[in-house]
């Protein structure tokens, strides 16, 4: 069936059917107050209807085969046990709506890795004290491989893509499971033209402020009284750039936080400090520079550098990588262009 759009085109119309299993999921796959069928509905333009383990989906051709494609993705998910909630649903619903998959060229291409991602969902994961964590994104799903995997890793792009918290959560994994001695977390404490000298308090209360999203990571992975009792003991160690000078840092899982901030000296100097039996992470967002004017950006430098070098990887998120509220990843295409998918 067809109808006319506002524009005078014709728009296929197409009723899709998809049957499941085990109806026993079905109540999972559905959300409270079907608010998974609510999300897929409004953010794919199309009608769900359900009876028994059968749905029926009705809209644009193009929007139906996607919606089905999700309710496959949510209900594979429930069978191997991963907990659904709505940022979940969303990941998938950015996930199969990925404009990437129209313009890549690689030889597996975007799409294939999204139906192989739907298809099969990753088996990849990190167990923590609190939760364990599954890939919501293609990208992360390769993300969270390379840092079960490799030494050094660089992860580039915007906000809410989970580059640090991702990272916070495999450093406690390794740290609880005893791969790694200690726990060190870093970043620029100045940033955006501020000084920590004109700020009140003693040191720790003047850069915690500027650690404060590496400390959120923590206490979402591990229980508040084990935060305190590894940072006292020094197994935790959350401290600004400046003081890694002149150490050495054997034994441990290393995360560089906002290094788009650091000057290309910070960073050899931070780089540099890598120990033995050590894991490093550098996280940031190449397009969020916060540097005075004519400087030189130490993450942009040392991904140039470093590229092709064995065991140093380096990710690149976008803006439909974004997992917080679907507005972000607008908000981040907004004022990114199209660069901002890349």
């Amino acid at each position: 069936m067809a109808k006319k759009s506002n524009v005078g085109e014709k728009v296929d119309l197409v009723t899709l059917d998809v049957e499941f299993d085990d109806p026993r999921i079905l109540g999972e796959l559905f959300g409270e107050y079907d608010r998974n069928i609510v999300a897929i509905e409004n953010r794919l333009g199309v009608y769900i209807a359900a009876r028994g383990n059968k749905l029926k989906i009705e809209g644009e051709k193009e929007a139906a085969t996607k919606a089905r494609d999700v309710l496959i993705g949510i209900y594979k998910r429930i069978e191997e046990g991963q907990e659904i909630d709505a940022a979940v649903v969303e990941a998938i619903i950015s996930m199969i709506s990925d404009p990437r998959i129209a313009r890549s060229s690689q030889p597996e291409s975007a799409q294939e890795q999204v139906n192989k991602a739907l298809a099969a969902p990753s088996k990849v994961m990190i167990r923590t004290r609190k939760k364990t964590i599954f890939p919501r994104s293609v990208r992360q799903g390769e993300y969270m491989e390379k840092l079960a995997r490799d030494d050094m890793i660089f992860a580039l792009g915007p906000a809410g893509t989970g580059k640090t918290y991702l990272a916070v959560a495999q450093a406690v994994s390794q740290l609880i499971h005893g791969s790694v001695d200690r726990l060190i977390l870093s970043r620029p404490a100045v940033e955006a033209g501020e000084k920590i000298g004109f700020l009140p308090g003693d040191l720790k209360e003047k850069v915690d402020p500027f650690l404060r999203p590496l400390y959120d990571a923590l206490y979402d992975t591990l229980p508040a009284e084990q935060v305190e009792r590894r940072i006292e003991s020094g197994e935790i160690e959350i401290a600004p750039i400046a003081f890694m000078r002149g150490r050495t840092l054997s034994d441990a899982f290393v995360i560089l936080d906002e290094a788009q901030n650091t000057t290309a000296a910070q960073m050899k100097m931070f780089l540099t400090r890598f120990g033995m039996n050590s894991r490093m992470v550098i996280c940031g967002d190449p397009k969020q520079v916060d540097l005075p004017e004519g400087a030189t950006s130490g993450l942009a430098d040392a991904v140039q550098k470093l590229n092709g070098i064995e065991r140093v990887s380096v990710v690149r998120f976008g803006a439909s990588d974004v997992v917080r509220h679907p507005l972000v990843g607008k908000i981040v295409e907004a004022y990114e262009g199209k660069d901002a998918t890349d």
